[in-house]
């Protein structure tokens, strides 16, 4: 059996006495803008300024602070809290604290958090319906407006809405208050803790479209032309009968936010709504000569809907949409609009390094580049919804991203993580994440889960995948099974459209011949796990003083290197492909330095590896490891890229001329000594000169080799270099020279500009090197940041897994060479940002940004 997407008509539900056509009714004109806040009703507006805050319960110090009466009050005196915006992380200001837990980053996160706004809305908006959009708050978040209880949502990754009219004071001052509650949650990662999302204020009048009220499919797409079709729910909360009448219009997506050229109208419809009722409507729209959505090409579409009453316009609603045809095999592996694509996946958490959980586009972004740059083409969202950011800059920058929504369901890993919340949310949670994520081109998978304790319940599983299916039936549904075996055996993966695998490989040609699930399309969920540290490199051992080698050899006990994962992939074609655990190192889960003792799950069915861990564990939890932050990722917590970024990139860009030699040649202590030799290359080989010397070539194994080796190098100091060939012809070269002494600072900008919006970054990178340009390897200075001009410094880093120091510090030891300092502009300022950074003995160095 085929799973094909994008080829399915939809049958979506229309309520035919509400909705008719009116081909006689004259088109009104919107005076449509050439751009848009956000998707959704045009009424949005950000609400991200002007909050308080205090934190009580558990203080960052280990301390109580407990919680006043009535802080949710009109008259709370609310006159020393934090005048703060969103988005806001309250924990990663730590301090860093050697005895808290490193699964969860060592960091002081559990808390009470509160939030309080005090705003207006003009008496002139009387009578419309005033909604606040939350796109995650952690965790447990309850809401009060004037001392009134809203509502609660408390799965933290959910975006959701509240609905503020019933108790607005128009044309006076209102107070909304947020309470947060993260000692009630439990992580096997940092979840960061606040409203770490962004908030936004929604104003439309009583007959608008519902929150998430569009669903867009297209069963048709092709060279010529491409079939829309669009269910818009209507809701009148107007207290009377209305008549709406309803056109929308497709355009051209340009970049962000803006329309270009308008592409396609529909005929207008009305709908009959009756006092307090919802309509849904059915349309559909035929655009010629399509632009098509795909990882190369990501063009994107807008829907722009008008709703008008009594020839008034009362909303105007934007959708997101792409065309493309999505088909899963079990045999012919993954198409892309009938192309076949290889999925070059990683997996991320959700936070931001230094910045923490809080959300910042320009920090995504950056990620995204860098992934993008590596080959990467699609995220998995592990293992919870994402903020809407990734999507919207997923669909534009050409990813696919399976969308996954739980870590946990009935049975918890975790005391207090998702299993409290299941019987009453998982409904509400999925239904939300579905309707928020659904028109977006780039979302490819659905997910119910991650490794979860039900994984072989065949009722839950199917209850889950069923929800999903309701409200989306144009893409499959997966799990992440760390008991492939199992779930397989018990039946639960019949539930599913498509295998998630997580690491346990070894039998897929058994899973393959299995009847039951040969035309089942099998994919690497998570795979390989490997670990390493930048610019570490270890001789006899793989991990030495809290750090680990890398040459990319290292792995627990479930994973493997990347070399055995693409080895895995070629000999099943079959496979989809893979999402490596993971694309950046993040906050928390510290494997191997980490006591988490949820890493046993990954053997439950194997007792020697359970004993084993667990005896490694005892010792590690002795030691106290000061491991923070997660050693898998291919690109470190400061944004720069480790060894293994060229072993993925040579794979997953095989035209893409390059060669990249590990380790660095500075090994003054080595002399005479072997110093192993490892080069990455999209080439089929290579030879390797030392100080001119050839010291042989070597080649590639289709299917088998994806690095060379020369195991047997004399360490002598001076210049080595590899040239790498490609079908017999020059293909690439890379060079490595032994150093002098660390001399001067570098600076280097990801942007040479930013907005003066308080919200756009500019990243920074800082290199020590000697006289002649060159990076000193195993050099670690403090480095002291200073900015002048209209700006600040957001945060440091450095991408040393084990560093206590302070992400808000001006100061920050280099590691292994570089380091790490983030900026933004201050609010409506204008100028030039000069960035100096200083370390004892060396020669300061800066760069600028311009502010506009």
């Amino acid at each position: 059996m085929r799973f094909i997407l994008g080829l399915l008509a939809i049958i979506l539900c229309s309520n035919s006495a509400h909705a008719q056509s009116s081909a006689a009714l004259v088109r009104v004109s919107t005076n449509q803008q050439s751009s848009f806040t956000r998707l959704g009703s045009a009424g949005t507006t950000s609400f991200d300024e002007g909050w308080l805050f205090k934190r009580y319960g558990l203080q960052p110090d280990g301390t109580r602070m407990e919680e006043p009466q009535q802080a949710e009050t009109i008259g709370f005196n609310d006159g020393d809290w934090q005048r703060l915006s969103l988005p806001h992380d309250w924990a990663i200001t730590g301090p860093f604290r050697i005895e808290l837990a490193g699964e969860t980053g060592k960091l002081p996160w559990k808390g009470i958090g509160w939030y309080r706004k005090h705003f207006k809305i003009p008496a002139a908006d009387a009578g419309k319906k005033i909604f606040i959009d939350f796109d995650g708050a952690m965790a447990y978040a309850e809401i009060w407006l004037n001392g009134q209880y809203i509502g609660t949502w408390p799965y933290g990754y959910t975006s959701f809405r509240m609905d503020l009219s019933p108790y607005i004071l128009f044309g006076k001052e209102n107070v909304l208050a947020v309470k947060l509650n993260t000692e009630k949650w439990d992580s096997r990662w940092y979840p960061g803790a606040g409203i770490y999302r962004h908030v936004w204020l929604v104003k439309t009048e009583p007959v608008h479209v519902k929150h998430w009220g569009t669903y867009i499919t297209t069963p048709k797409v092709t060279a010529a032309a491409a079939e829309i079709k669009m269910t818009v729910t209507l809701s009148n909360q107007s207290g009377r009968a209305a008549r709406a009448t309803l056109q929308t219009d497709i355009y051209e997506a340009g970049a962000g936010n803006t329309l270009k050229k308008k592409v396609a109208s529909v005929q207008n419809k009305q709908v009959d709504l009756a006092e307090g009722d919802d309509a849904k409507i059915d349309i559909a729209a035929t655009v010629r000569n399509p632009r098509i959505w795909s990882i190369e090409t990501p063009n994107r579409y807008f829907a722009v809907t008008t709703v008008l009453v009594n020839g008034k316009k009362t909303d105007t609603y934007y959708s997101t949409f792409g065309l493309r045809t999505l088909e899963f095999t079990a045999r012919n592996g993954f198409l892309l609009n009938g192309k076949r694509v290889e999925i070059q996946g990683v997996c991320n958490h959700h936070d931001l390094g230094a910045l923490g959980a809080a959300m910042n586009t320009s920090a995504l972004k950056r990620q995204l580049v860098l992934l993008k740059e590596m080959g990467v083409n699609a995220i998995r969202t592990s293992h919870n919804p994402p903020a809407p950011e990734l999507l919207a800059l997923a669909d534009e920058m050409g990813f696919l991203v399976w969308d996954e929504a739980f870590d946990a369901w009935k049975h918890g890993k975790k005391k207090n993580d998702y299993n409290k919340l299941y019987d009453e949310w998982h409904e509400k949670d999925l239904v939300a994440l579905v309707h928020r994520d659904r028109n977006h081109p780039s979302v490819f998978i659905w997910s119910i889960g991650n490794e979860v304790m039900d994984q072989r319940d065949v009722a839950m599983t199917k209850e889950l995948a069923d929800i999903m299916r309701r409200e989306d039936p144009t893409r499959p549904v997966s799990n992440g099974y760390n008991d492939p075996d199992g779930g397989r055996a018990s039946g639960a993966v019949q539930g599913l459209d498509l295998m998630g695998v997580n690491y346990f490989f070894g039998q897929q040609a058994k899973w393959d011949a299995d009847p039951r699930y040969a035309n089942m399309p099998t994919l690497g969920s998570e795979t390989s796990s490997c670990v390493s540290s930048r610019g570490e490199y270890f001789f006899g051992t793989n991990r030495q003083s809290w750090q680990i080698t890398s040459y990319d050899l290292d792995h627990p006990g479930w994973g493997c290197t990347p070399d055995v994962q693409f080895a895995t992939n070629a000999k099943y074609p079959n496979l989809l492909g893979e999402f490596v655990w993971t694309g950046f190192d993040y906050l928390g889960e510290p494997t191997p330095y980490g006591s988490d003792e949820t890493n046993l799950l990954n053997f439950r069915n194997d007792p020697s590896k359970r004993a084993e861990l667990e005896k490694a564990l005892a010792e590690l939890q002795k030691s106290k490891p000061p491991s923070r932050s997660s050693y898998f990722g291919i690109i470190d917590l400061a944004g720069f890229p480790k060894d293994r970024f060229y072993l993925y990139q040579s794979h997953w860009r095989p035209n893409l001329p390059m060669a990249h030699i590990l380790p660095h040649w500075n090994w003054s202590e080595r002399i005479d000594s072997i110093v192993p030799v490892h080069v990455y290359t999209s080439g089929d080989e290579a030879e390797l000169f030392l100080n001119g010397k050839s010291l042989g070539r070597k080649k590639k194994q289709a299917g088998k080799d994806f690095r060379l080796v020369w195991d047997q190098v004399v360490y002598t100091p001076g210049e080595l270099k590899v040239i790498a060939y490609r079908q017999g012809k020059q293909w690439a070269t890379d060079v490595v020279t032994t150093t002098g002494e660390a001399a001067k600072l570098d600076l280097s900008s990801n942007t040479k500009k930013i907005k003066n919006n308080g919200d756009e970054l500019a990243f920074i990178t800082v290199k020590v090197e000697d006289k002649k340009g060159r990076m000193v390897p195993r050099t670690h200075p403090k480095i002291r940041f200073t900015v002048e001009g209209p700006g600040e410094i957001v945060a440091t880093d450095n991408g040393d897994a084990t560093s206590f120091e302070s992400f808000q510090s001006p100061e920050k030891s280099a590691y292994n060479g570089m380091a790490l300092v983030i900026v933004k502009a201050k609010k409506g300022a204008k100028g030039i940002l000069k960035i100096k950074a200083a370390a004892d003995g060396l020669t300061t160095g800066q760069t600028t940004v311009l502010v506009q």
